[in-house]
């Protein structure tokens, strides 16, 4: 349980069935290492919030500490790649290290299952010699979560529960009025969780990366600025260079020479690419990747590159043994930033993803 009005709906449901049922609240931050007080931390209003509902629904709840291993697993690994440029999604890594890696250490038992508030799906396959766990798209596509769980691992998959697979968003928090639960009203989180809501990214990650000073470069090699970090920019961001008549956009970076690549106006051919090429590929079954790969035509499939964007169709290419695919859209795509996840769809199913390392251009 994390606090908010989906795994509140979710211990509801579950308590009217015959589980023997307990709540787990993770705590991934510690804010001792920023400011050495944890007075006001975010985390403690989350588990304030979980006691509430336990105790309303008549549920054992214990907290986790699992900031060690999310600092390890996730925030350092994330810092190196904002760090080199790229632009990574902790997200993701945070659900296959943390909840779905390290937590589920925690529950030792073989029979002992997760259920989260995720919107997700799972399936199961039946044509196997046993039958193995699909992770699939929910009935409310708008808050679909399949991307975000996109890495878990198999062995997690099969022994978790998405019991608002079925439901909307909207249905969710009438539910929570419905049963009076405590977070019925409580507003929806957004944004990365060590961040937080009320603190700008850019200041919060100068504390942990040093300034690194490079140009700001036109298609010609022309300095037009400089910027103090590789970081402190996103492709497709203006990039507010004084003194320049027209808006210049930002459109690549480049490590090795500490640079930024702007271009004229937002919908510069340049922004766009035609594929990409991923690396540290996982499909979920890790085994048995699709059939379609080894074929000289590739893969049909889907793919997203990002949470709540339309996922488009594709071609994917590459070989079982490598952990490395080359993904071709069917059409150009703009903004597909290095360092973000893109995830495999075949229909509703959810093979796998891997980090953008590259994209490719005509």
């Amino acid at each position: 349980m994390s606090g908010g009005v989906d795994s509140s709906v979710v211990a509801k449901l579950l308590s009217e069935k015959d589980y023997d049922l307990s709540a787990i609240f993770m705590r991934n931050w510690d804010a001792r290492d920023e400011s050495g007080t944890d007075e006001g931390c975010e985390w403690k209003k989350d588990w304030h919030d979980v006691q509430r509902v336990c105790k309303m629904l008549d549920i054992p709840c214990k907290l986790v500490d699992l900031s060690k291993e999310y600092w390890n697993r996730v925030f350092q690994p994330s810092l190196a790649l904002w760090e080199a440029g790229a632009t990574p999604n902790p997200d993701i890594w945070c659900n296959k290290e943390v909840k779905f890696g390290a937590l589920m250490q925690h529950l030792t038992s073989e029979d002992t299952w997760l259920a989260t508030g995720h919107y997700a799906r799972k399936g199961w396959d039946m044509e196997q010699s046993s039958p193995r766990p699909k992770l699939l798209r929910p009935l409310d596509r708008l808050k679909d979560q399949t991307y975000y769980l996109s890495a878990i691992p198999e062995s997690s998959l099969g022994r978790t529960l998405f019991p608002l697979a079925q439901y909307t968003k909207d249905q969710v928090k009438q539910m929570a009025r419905d049963w009076k639960l405590p977070t019925a009203e409580r507003p929806e989180s957004m944004g990365i969780c060590f961040v937080g809501e009320k603190r700008r990214f850019d200041t919060f990650i100068s504390q942990y990366i040093p300034p690194k000073p490079g140009p700001i470069v036109d298609l010609d090699g022309n300095t037009l600025g400089k910027h103090q970090g590789l970081w402190q920019f996103t492709l497709g961001q203006n990039a507010r260079i004084p003194g320049l008549r027209e808006k210049m956009f930002v459109c690549d970076k480049d490590p090795e020479w500490n640079e930024i690549l702007v271009v004229p106006g937002s919908d510069h051919k340049e922004m766009y690419s035609t594929g990409l090429v991923a690396c540290d590929w996982q499909w979920i079954w890790a085994d048995s990747p699709p059939e379609g790969l080894r074929s000289p035509d590739g893969l049909r499939a889907r793919m997203q590159f990002r949470h709540r964007m339309l996922d488009i169709p594709c071609t994917v290419f590459g070989t079982p043994e490598q952990n490395t695919v080359r993904i071709i859209y069917d059409e150009p795509q703009k903004v597909v930033p290095a360092g973000q996840v893109a995830a495999v769809w075949v229909d509703d199913w959810c093979l796998g993803c891997g980090v953008i390392e590259r994209t490719l251009r005509r």
